[in-house]
């Protein structure tokens, strides 16, 4: 009867999620409101089919530790070395408002201060499997932003190890004092030191060796057992020896394994069920939700909701901007920390278990888990423009952020103005590509103007004589300080420029002679652009069909003709209304 009830909660699950996804989908939304839709729909609380919400929040569990396991492949520690400024403090800073905001307000609806303090802690942590989907869904989990965010996260779960080991101490009995407060301190650190030794002393030893040898087989069932079977024992280790989150284990058996040779096999074989898991997360947060809630506590709900959609995020924000990044890294990262999850469970949980939280506290969380979980996505999308509503209501604050983010140039000499009467160049991005169109620029004795939004990058440009501009591209100040009025050439170098249509636009209005060529990354992509008024748009898809055609036929013995006109028949085939060509890294 239990192998029923599985295949029914699994297939019922996905199903109503493959639906419900669909259709948010088909309207513009995030696929994520599909999946809470779905399990709103196969929960108790609505007529038709139930399933069995233990079975779908265990099957769950398995794509959150298969979800943090891939997100340590992709993670590396010099990575968050280098924004370990801003999210060590960051998160720690910010869970500690979240919960000072929780158990004011909640204390002052009603509740103790105890309830207040644990509700206030359960609301202060963000979702792993919304942060990465969101920033995945946009293209940036690999960008600066991306490492902020998910080095914050880390951050955040550790600090949430800390206090699941620390409530029981504070709250479990009342003899409870300083001394056994410390000692459980002490204790939370040893744990996750130990592991975090343990694992990639031993783990970094053991582990690839081990796949050297499966891989040696030849057998991709063996190594893609051989992935899942590590990522989940380690989770399980963690928990069972260490008493830390089995997403904490996952998350450092991900980073070890990222470290060998197999990161990316592991990446593209051996998560091949990492989604679909995922996708129940979603589902079983759906199943729990009960509109009843909303009808008895509405108060509540919004209470929280306040703290999840704004004080959260204005404390992340003000941490950001103080640590002197940009306005538009401080909004997304704010934005996108502007949700709860599945830890946020986990510390209810342990409330309900301690007796600290009424009983009408986990529905509350619920709802405003799904709330936030919907609107989260769809803030982050819209975060251009509401960086443009802060600027228009407070342009004073504006300015003074973006005077505090800029590099201090003190000393340096005033960046000379660009001379129409020679031929100057702007180039977006100093990426792979935009380094090597510097280097060919100024070895033929053109000016060149880099902007960029990487500071120290700019502080390096400058020392080099290069004249570099720190600011972003879509704002019409930055282009007219680039000189982009008496430029003959603007190059937009990487594909990952946001805005980069407004970009064209106001480069045009400075300049309706400028050359402009952009980067894509996708062929689709072309036809905007080019209604943008973009001159040469380079699609990596489409070099990347030119090369692999170019090298066949010097395979098969092609006559330099011959490949010419193959190339010419490429072009036409894949971009037959524009002169548009292709061009990678």
């Amino acid at each position: 009867m239990q192998n029923i009830d599985l295949i029914l909660t699994l297939t019922g699950g996905l199903a109503a999620a493959l639906v419900f996804g669909y259709l948010t989908q088909r309207i513009g939304l995030s696929p994520i409101v599909g999946y809470l839709l779905a399990g709103i729909v196969v929960s108790p609380h609505t007529p038709g089919f139930v399933a069995d919400l233990d079975l779908a929040e265990q099957l769950a569990e398995i794509g959150v530790i298969l979800l943090m396991f891939g997100v340590g492949l992709q993670f590396h520690f010099r990575e968050f070395l280098a924004v370990r400024r801003v999210a060590v403090p960051g998160a720690i800073v910010q869970s500690l408002a979240a919960t000072a905001f929780g158990a004011v307000v909640f204390h002052w609806l009603g509740w103790s201060w105890s309830a207040g303090i644990v509700f206030g802690l359960a609301i202060s942590v963000a979702s792993t499997v919304v942060l990465t989907r969101v920033l995945s869904d946009n293209n940036e989990l690999q960008t600066p932003i991306g490492h902020i965010a998910v080095g914050w996260l880390v951050m955040e779960d550790l600090f949430t190890v800390f206090v699941l080991v620390l409530l029981p101490a504070v709250f479990g009995s009342a003899v409870a004092g300083p001394g056994d407060l410390l000692a459980a301190a002490g204790l939370a650190a040893v744990k996750i030191g130990v592991l975090g030794v343990f694992t990639f002393a031993v783990g970094g030893w053991v582990l690839p060796r081990l796949l050297t040898r499966i891989a040696d087989t030849g057998s991709r069932e063996l190594f893609t057992l051989a992935v899942l079977a590590i990522a989940l024992s380690i989770a399980v280790g963690s928990a069972l020896l260490f008493d830390v989150s089995m997403a904490l284990g996952a998350f450092l058996a991900g980073m070890v394994v990222g470290r060998s040779d197999f990161s990316l096999r592991a990446a593209t074989e051996a998560l091949p069920m990492r989604d679909a898991f995922a996708v129940l997360f979603f589902v079983s947060v759906g199943m729990l939700f009960d509109w009843q809630g909303l009808v008895e506590s509405p108060a509540l709900v919004l209470a929280a909701l306040a703290i999840i959609l704004l004080g959260k995020p204005l404390a992340a924000f003000s941490l950001v901007v103080l640590m002197r990044y940009p306005l538009r890294v401080a909004l997304s990262v704010a934005l996108v920390l502007g949700q709860i999850g599945e830890f946020s469970f986990i510390l209810a949980t342990m409330g309900r278990e301690l007796v600290i939280l009424p009983e009408s506290a986990a529905n509350i969380l619920v709802a405003a888990a799904i709330i936030s979980i919907t609107l989260n996505p769809l803030l982050y999308r819209g975060k251009i423009r509401i960086e443009r509503w802060m600027e228009r209501r407070a342009p004073r604050m504006a300015r003074r952020i973006r005077v505090r983010t800029a590099p201090d140039v003190h000393g340096e000499p005033e960046l000379p103005p660009v001379s129409p009467d020679r031929f100057h160049a702007v180039v977006v991005g100093y990426g792979p590509v935009g380094q090597t169109l510097v280097r060919l620029f100024r070895e033929n004795g053109i000016g060149v103007t880099v902007v960029e939004l990487n500071v120290n990058t700019v502080r390096s440009l400058r020392e080099q004589g290069v004249r570099a501009i720190y600011g972003d591209a879509a704002r019409m100040e930055t282009l007219v300080e680039a000189g982009v009025g008496a430029a003959r050439v603007l190059v937009l170098s990487t594909p990952q420029i946001r805005g980069s249509r407004e970009i064209v636009r106001m480069a045009r209005d400075l300049n309706p002679e400028i050359r402009v060529i952009a980067r894509t990354e996708y062929l689709r992509e072309c036809g905007a652009l080019c209604d943008a008024g973009v001159d040469q748009v380079l699609s990596d898809e489409v070099e990347v069909s030119l090369a692999v055609t170019e090298y066949i036929l010097k395979d098969l013995g092609a006559t330099p003709e011959q490949i010419d006109r193959e190339r010419a028949r490429v072009h036409q085939t894949l971009l037959p209304a524009s002169g548009s060509g292709g061009a990678t890294d």
